[in-house]
């Protein structure tokens, strides 16, 4: 509905007071309707704006998802100008784009998920050329059949963001680099294509449109939409001004400009104007807005937000089985002396599990998972493994009874089972052992 409002006023605006023809004033209100959202990420990132509400969730939900419903406009606009369209077509259209993109974003979805799920250990070190072909599949099959490929796009993205992916943050990085590799050849492709010496002539309109959209178009769309869940008006404000115009629009433009429909006024380069003003003064003004509106939140972080947020410590959890003899069988969890920043987080007892309070005792065949924090250097410590043969000497020794000197037999593999090295442990052929040896 944004996107719709925020293009329509626009359209009205350039036909009434630019006395621009009424299907290039739609088109030009339909390329300029959605917010980008690599530049509202970038000034939230660079700036740290952790905003109150839950603003930057909404930003980033905001401007991710417009950008197909500003293609679709875009597209139809383009089709009437070019070709003489019945209303039985526009609907056609419309219906094409939006549901089978939405269908193949969801069969897309799926079958990714059920990939990843049942083939995650085989498809290991391939992880990221599947995502890469999955990114572009997501995109050409439905555009292949008239579909959106921006709804199947986002929508895959939004599924696979929520489950369990080996390495999901390297792949983070991966794509952030894919990102920042394309918006570099985007960039490329805009100065092949714009002449600096045709912008004077077009500033006037470039800038009454950009006037038009951020202090009239755009508050009165979210205004209307935000009011219905009773938002508060300095988020209204917030989230009105932060409606940044880039990329996005610069590429919907590209589209015209490659377009058989015909325009009167250089739109691509109105476009590449209005981009530029609302870069420079939206963004530049958009953290001093938040501050003045107390709309900072200093308790939040919003690399919660994104994707390639992570925790500047991680926790390891641990399994420690409670066998015969173990000196915590019958202690109550709060006389148990742990090591510091440990902690007992789950017991299972019988297949049940159960969260540890402190009058709790602690029995036989318990299995306590305890948390810790996460090693972060190993720049100390190196790890060797050796085979236990028939030659070794140390065949079907006890662990106790040998002579280890700057080294610790950290880890057992016997056949298929990993073993907790203790004195009692007896090694047998073809056992592997881990050792840790520390450098000089």
């Amino acid at each position: 509905m944004g996107v719709i409002l925020t293009a329509i006023t626009t359209g009205l605006f350039c036909y009434y007071v630019l006395h621009f023809e009424w299907l290039e004033s739609l088109l030009i209100g339909s390329v300029l309707s959605s917010t980008d959202a690599a530049s509202v990420f970038s000034i939230l990132r660079s700036k740290q704006l952790n905003l109150k509400y839950k603003s930057a969730s909404l930003l980033e939900l905001e401007s991710g998802s417009n950008d197909p419903w500003a293609y679709t406009l875009t597209v139809i606009i383009l089709s009437l100008m070019s070709q003489n369209m019945s209303i039985q077509d526009i609907f056609s259209i419309a219906f094409s784009q939006i549901v089978f993109g939405l269908i193949f974003g969801a069969v897309i979805a799926y079958i990714s998920v059920k990939i990843f799920e049942h083939f995650q250990s085989e498809l290991s070190g391939m992880t990221t050329l599947i995502m890469v072909a999955i990114a572009i599949l997501s995109y050409a099959l439905p555009s292949y059949f008239n579909g959106n490929g921006y709804i199947s796009a986002y929508i895959v993205g939004i599924v696979l963001g929520n489950i369990e992916i080996e390495d999901k943050k390297g792949l983070v990085h991966f794509f952030d680099g894919i990102v920042d590799l394309f918006q570099m050849f985007l960039f490329f492709l805009l100065g092949l294509l714009a002449f600096p010496s045709q912008i004077p002539s077009l500033l006037g309109d470039a800038l009454w449109i950009a006037l038009f959209i951020t202090f009239l178009a755009r508050p009165a769309a979210v205004w209307v939409i935000m009011k219905i869940f009773h938002r508060p008006f300095q988020q209204i404000l917030l989230v009105s001004f932060a409606g940044l115009r880039g990329a996005t629009s610069i590429v919907f433009a590209i589209m015209v400009t490659v377009s058989s429909a015909y325009t009167k006024n250089d739109i691509f380069h109105i476009v590449f104007c209005i981009v530029l003003l609302s870069i420079a003064i939206q963004g530049t003004l958009l953290p001093y807005l938040a501050k003045y509106l107390s709309m900072i939140d200093e308790k939040d972080n919003v690399l919660k937000t994104f994707t390639d947020y992570s925790e500047e410590t991680n926790i390891q959890f641990i399994n420690l089985k409670m066998t015969d003899n173990h000196p915590w069988i019958h202690q109550y969890i709060k006389d148990i002396i742990l090591p510091p920043q440990t902690r007992i987080v789950m017991i299972k007892r019988n297949d049940i599990k159960t969260i540890p309070k402190g009058e709790r005792r602690i029995e036989k065949d318990d299995e306590l998972i305890l948390s810790a924090f996460e090693s972060q250097t190993d720049d100390h410590m190196t790890l060797t493994e050796t085979v236990i043969d028939e030659s070794h000497d140390w065949l079907n020794c006890y662990l106790k009874d040998l002579e280890l000197h700057h080294a610790l037999i950290i880890l057992i593999k016997r056949q298929d089972q990993t073993l907790i090295p203790t004195g009692d442990v007896q090694l047998l052929d073809q056992d592997i052992i881990v050792m840790a040896h520390s450098k000089k």
